[in-house]
């Protein structure tokens, strides 16, 4: 896989997923690959966001970012408890808000705003609890193939 991203950048969100997680249990997740094998970047999300149990939280508030970069397709997921929470334009807000740096081939600064609007609505529905919350997921990115595709014409 081709990375777009620096060990910097990788570094930066990371740390912005951390800061994010700091006052809510909710979860984020960044999966990055070269190209995405199904032609809905949603469905290869919701692949993605089951190879890593993302459903598996307590409170079912896990989020992923996926990013097919050569592909140029980006989805942004959440599970059902979070979903049922957040007003019905968040999720097409956020998507929205992150496309607009990655047009400028701005990606790690896109998805560092992205977190930082999801972890602002994780805080304000699913408040951190020092007695009961733990880190349910790994907070590094993680990386997936999928075939080669074509150049988009």
């Amino acid at each position: 896989m081709n990375n777009p991203l620096t060990a910097e950048q990788e570094k930066a969100l990371v740390e912005a997923i951390r800061q994010a997680e700091v006052l809510t249990s909710g979860e984020i997740r960044v999966h990055l690959e070269d190209n995405c094998p199904t032609p809905d970047p949603l469905d290869r999300a919701a692949q993605v966001f089951a190879e890593l149990n993302m459903h598996k939280t307590a409170q079912r508030n896990g989020v992923l970012f996926y990013l097919a970069w050569q592909s140029r397709q980006f989805a942004v997921i959440g599970d059902a408890g979070i979903n049922a929470a957040v007003p019905d334009d968040f999720w097409e807000t956020t998507k929205e808000n992150v496309l607009q740096l990655f047009r400028q081939e701005k990606y790690a600064g896109g998805l560092e705003n992205g977190i930082r609007m999801v972890g602002e609505q994780l805080q304000r529905y699913f408040p951190y609890d020092a007695a009961t919350d733990q880190n349910e997921l790994d907070d590094s990115i993680s990386y997936g193939g999928g075939p080669p595709q074509p150049p988009r014409k």
